[in-house]
């Protein structure tokens, strides 16, 4: 016959229990990552050797992961589409130019460079965005963003031996800024999965506008499947786990889990594209994360409710 609880008595939560949902929260987190990092293997793969046409990889990316989040959306709305008031034009403009500066950076940019200088620009314009509207910023976000920049630099500045040039860098920055304002967008939705499945069907048309003037039909069956698969698995899906267990999470341990992804794309690309990985890029990497980093430990505002 089970204990009855006496009055007053506080019930302590198993300890194999909250380790077993600590690990689980683990493992979809580095999941999702590795489907963030994902999306610059798979580009890469598809249009450094030419096996999609940088446009035409986009344009398949964005139609399948609107394909299959419109796919989750009906099943969880049992075939209502009142989600699609959920995007905005604006936002979908900032998808669009992320895709397609992304897919063209890589037309010379490493996988690790790439996520390097996208997940950077990202973060800067956001702080840029912050400083606009007129928040208070502490001296230890200026001092990160200062050290983050600094890493760029560093990735970027030309020298004897390694010349990267700025096409790339100057597509993945645009990239970086579309992503940055389309994630400055989202913290503002109610219900972030149907905002993102109508600004990435609003998207796709763009997409669609911006391959007709520039994009050319040059696909290998490879660069479809990489296309397709970075769209609706590493994409959509990658996504949708992602907001599933954002809100287990504190903000601060959601943004320092995303400075993983530069560094597990640098990995992909060395073990499957035959990438080499140099110092400069290893000091680089050291300063942008280790910027970022200490602007979201340092620079954060201390908490008088309880946490997210």
């Amino acid at each position: 016959m089970p204990r009855t609880q006496r009055a007053g008595q506080v019930r302590h939560p198993d300890p194999d229990g909250l380790r077993i949902d600590l690990m689980k929260l683990f493992l979809l987190t580095a999941l999702t990552m590795t489907a963030f990092a994902g999306n610059s293997v798979l580009n890469k793969f598809a249009v450094g050797p030419e096996a999609a046409d940088p446009m035409g990889f986009a344009l398949i990316r964005i139609a399948s992961g609107a394909a299959m989040l419109v796919v989750l959306m009906v099943w969880r709305e049992r075939g209502r589409m009142s989600w699609l008031a959920s995007g905005e034009i604006g936002t979908a403009i900032a998808l669009s130019a992320y895709l397609c500066g992304f897919s063209l950076a890589y037309l010379t940019l490493d996988t690790g460079a790439g996520a390097l200088v996208l997940f950077g620009v990202v973060q800067l314009t956001m702080f840029g965005m912050a400083l606009w509207r007129g928040e208070v910023i502490s001296p230890w976000r200026y001092l990160g963003g200062a050290i983050a920049f600094l890493g760029l630099c560093v990735l970027l500045w030309p020298s004897a031996d390694v010349e990267i040039g700025w096409v790339g860098p100057g597509f993945m920055i645009v990239a970086g800024i579309g992503w940055g304002l389309y994630s400055i967008a989202g913290a503002r939705a109610m219900d972030a999965l149907a905002a993102t499945t109508a600004n990435f069907v609003f998207a796709t048309p763009m997409v669609l506008l911006v391959f007709a003037v520039f994009g050319s039909v040059s696909l290998t069956g490879a660069g479809v499947i990489a296309a397709m698969v970075s769209g609706a698995i590493t994409s959509a899906l990658g996504y949708a786990l992602w907001y599933q267990i954002l809100p287990l999470m504190k903000t601060s341990t959601a943004a320092l889990a995303q400075l993983s992804v530069p560094v597990i794309a640098a990995l992909g690309g060395f073990a499957l594209l035959s990438e080499g990985v140099t110092w400069r890029f290893g000091l680089a990497t050291l300063l942008v994360l280790g910027g970022i980093a200490l602007g979201l430990l340092r620079g954060a505002k201390p908490q008088v409710s309880p946490p997210d």
